[in-house]
């Protein structure tokens, strides 16, 4: 693997809870370890509650490790100083795409709140990004409404991918959409990844489509990485017990 765009080092991180006469912390994740290196996707799945979305906010800065270190690039996370070097697509587009904007217009938000380029620059950066991910040019002044379901989570990845992040967070990325739907933007970012390079956490409960996205997989449970390995050794009916659990959950 090359050198880590997105590190997560010895992290432990507890939630707080209770009453405030009672607090208590609740452990959610015990000194977990991974990286992901540049053109590389690394695979998380685990059942609810077993710590993905959190490491899923410790990689996004949303949150900060108790103990260990979250590093981007070699160097503290830092959410302000490396705006626009990392991105997140998220399970359902309309958390992405504003209803009341045009594709074009969230497409361009990114760029337009660093100040990247003029007017007319980052419009046509749109209408590439657009391109990159399959929609015409005449996607850019429609709605997310007049959308389907597919070409708005294509939109959502454009709109990740126009700032040209090192890392990109897929959060049940696909979870949302039909079966069918679901290869073509796994093929998608497969392609984007090839052509772009960035890093990629791929979140999802689902053991198949990860498989099929990423080049390793972690397996979570309880705050714990439990198993690991390549995609392709997850092809096969796994030895550890809950990683067959979840194999069968997929229909592998």
């Amino acid at each position: 693997m090359s050198a880590p765009v997105l590190e997560l080092d010895a992290v432990r991180f507890d939630y707080v809870a209770g009453p405030p006469w009672a607090r208590r912390r609740v452990p959610a994740l015990h000194g977990v370890s991974l990286a992901a290196g540049r053109g590389e996707t690394v695979g998380l799945v685990g059942e609810s509650g077993s710590g993905k979305s959190t490491i899923g906010k410790l990689c996004l800065g949303l949150l900060r490790p108790q103990q260990g270190a979250v590093r981007f690039d070699g160097a503290p996370l830092d959410r302000r100083a490396q705006r626009g070097r990392f991105a997140v697509v998220l399970q359902h587009p309309q958390w992405s795409l504003d209803p009341r904007l045009t594709v074009a217009a969230s497409i361009e938000e990114p760029l337009a709140i660093s100040g990247t380029g003029t007017k007319a620059s980052r419009r046509a950066q749109v209408e590439q990004m657009l391109a990159e991910v399959g929609l015409d040019r005449d996607f850019a002044d429609r709605y997310p409404a007049e959308l389907s379901g597919g070409q708005r989570q294509r939109a959502s990845v454009a709109r990740a991918l126009i700032t040209e992040p090192r890392f990109v967070l897929f959060d049940e990325a696909v979870s949302a959409l039909d079966v069918s739907i679901q290869s073509q933007i796994l093929n998608l970012i497969r392609r984007l990844q090839r052509q772009h390079g960035f890093a990629a956490l791929f979140i999802s409960h689902d053991l198949a489509a990860t498989r099929y996205a990423a080049d390793r997989i972690v397996v979570m449970r309880g705050g714990e990485i439990v198993d690991e390995g390549t995609a392709a050794s997850f092809y096969e009916p796994s030895t550890h017990p809950y990683t067959r659990a979840l194999q069968r959950a997929s229909e592998i």
